[in-house]
């Protein structure tokens, strides 16, 4: 490569560089390739690896996927031992949805660079897509380790341990990241959801009022509060707060179907049954809503002795079976079909 074509390139660099805040996908790769050029004037080899690098990241930022992945793959029989090409191959897969081939991607380049913190932490993020959590675990574990006050590498850490159940480990990171910075909505309900796995319904309630308090009209953060408050027999106060949420958010399925359960505890059949159909509305395989929606109707007819309501009970209940055979108690609700079908 000639000096002037070499200070093309390295132009092309900076510039691109510049545009780090509108594209953070490319940045670091673009900045640590002006540094590469400079470095390696007198390799040949290396020299031959990093062109065809520079050349992948502009046709990147083409969105020339395809094509950028052929200089990368060249670069990479040049010199096989090329981090930041696994990395960006790892960017572009990702950018592609093809995150199998992402993860392969940033698995290589973080072993060939075991301190580099964003293939830890973009390793961990294309896991968490694909739901493999153990892994995901594993790679957000060493991000938190190289920048041990990275807030999102400790709530995405607490998150996939939440996943997998681990609610020990999930509260370590999340007190962690509550540390780093406690004035943010997502790590309150984090908090909270793991709280509330731990049947702990007191720190639960405390945490989501917290992320209320930071975000107050945020229809998710009312909703779980409100089954706090349900599962603490706070009905009253889970009443306002899931009137609130449907009202903000009209298709909230989850929502109406809490709603409907708290009326249900209240009494009051006739709101159930209608929240209970809305859920179904927003989500027609909400089935929860249609077991709740049965359990409304059967009360409602042994209150009555109305055998039509008696017959939507049990059609309610097929249907909630229907869409989740293995659903919990299902031994109880194909009993209740049973009694009531006669």
């Amino acid at each position: 490569m000639s000096a002037k074509v070499r200070m093309v390139g390295i132009n092309s660099i900076a510039t691109m560089a510049e545009k780090r805040l509108s594209n953070p996908r490319l940045a670091l790769a673009v900045c640590l390739t002006g540094l590469a050029l400079l470095l390696c004037a007198g390799c040949a080899t290396q020299k031959s690896a990093v062109d065809l690098y520079v050349d992948a990241t502009m046709l990147a930022e083409l969105n020339e996927n395809e094509k950028a992945i052929e200089k990368l793959n060249s670069a990479l029989e040049v010199n096989e031992r090329f981090s930041l090409a696994y990395s960006l191959l790892g960017d572009i897969y990702r950018h592609m949805r093809q995150y199998e081939k992402s993860a392969d991607s940033y698995k290589k380049a973080a072993e060939l660079n075991p301190w580099s913190f964003d293939d830890y932490f973009n390793l961990g993020q294309a896991y968490q897509i694909m739901k493999k959590f153990a892994q995901a675990v594993k790679a957000y574990s060493r991000a938190c380790e190289l920048k041990p006050y990275h807030l999102q590498a400790h709530i995405n850490t607490a998150r996939s341990y939440y996943e997998l159940k681990d609610y020990n480990s999930a509260l370590i990171y999340g007190r962690r990241a509550e540390q780093i910075d406690a004035d943010v909505s997502e790590v309150q309900k984090l908090l909270g959801d793991i709280y509330q796995s731990q049947k702990d319904h007191d720190q639960a309630i405390a945490s989501y009022k917290r992320a209320l308090e930071i975000d107050s009209n945020n229809a998710e953060v009312m909703t779980s509060l409100a089954v706090a408050y349900l599962r603490a027999d706070r009905n009253d106060s889970a009443k306002e707060l899931l009137t609130a949420a449907v009202q903000i958010q009209p298709d909230n399925a989850k929502a109406h179907q809490y709603l409907g359960y708290c009326y249900l505890k209240l009494g009051d059949l006739d709101n159930a049954v209608k929240s209970y159909r809305e859920a179904i509305g927003a989500d027609y395989k909400d089935w929860q809503a249609h077991r709740g929606l049965g359990v409304a109707y059967m009360v409602k007819a042994l209150n009555t002795q109305d055998e039509a309501l008696k017959t939507k009970a049990i059609e309610q209940w097929r249907l909630s079976l229907d869409i989740k055979p293995d659903q919990p108690s299902r031994d109880k609700l194909l009993k209740l079909i049973g009694k009531y079908s006669r």
